[in-house]
């Protein structure tokens, strides 16, 4: 007999400069635990919590920033599982179910990976669409195609 895997309630961000719609930017973040780990701000749904409350605290949380607008919000909620080898290491979970939004950086947006105590990230950088699937991780690149690709067929990107 099988045991049902379990997952982890999470959102994570898309963030585009501040600079869109006259360039396309992706924020991406390089983990400060996970050596060549880049990817997207994202964080775990507090109980009593809606996928937007914890949309503004996970940004606050990851980069010291929620200054954003929130352009598109990814129709379903999408689940994967961690790597073997990161089972159990990080979250008791198998993966996580997530909840993908779009979002800009506001012109006066400041971010700071320091604001907390313990950053998530050790820097970031802004991308274009080629260069974001070379740099994050290997284990999200299918999901990240799937959600950028449904905002530009909905015209957000």
């Amino acid at each position: 007999m099988q045991n049902k895997k379990s997952y982890r309630p999470n959102v994570a961000a898309v963030i585009l400069s501040s600079k869109y719609p006259e360039k396309c930017e992706f924020f991406i973040a390089h983990r400060s635990d996970i050596r060549n780990a880049w990817q997207f701000p994202q964080g775990g749904i507090d109980e009593g919590e809606t996928p937007q409350d914890a949309l503004y605290r996970e940004l606050l949380e990851e980069i010291g920033c929620n200054s954003v607008e929130i352009l598109g919000e990814f129709p379903e909620w999408i689940t994967y599982d961690f790597p073997k080898t990161a089972r159990g290491k990080v979250y008791p979970f198998d993966g996580q179910t997530q909840k993908y939004f779009l979002v800009r950086l506001k012109e006066d947006a400041q971010i700071d990976l320091h604001a907390f105590e313990i950053p998530e990230f050790k820097e970031y950088t802004f991308v274009n669409y080629e260069e974001l699937f070379r740099r994050v991780t290997y284990f999200k690149r299918k999901v990240y195609r799937k959600v950028i690709d449904h905002f530009m067929k909905e015209g957000l990107i």
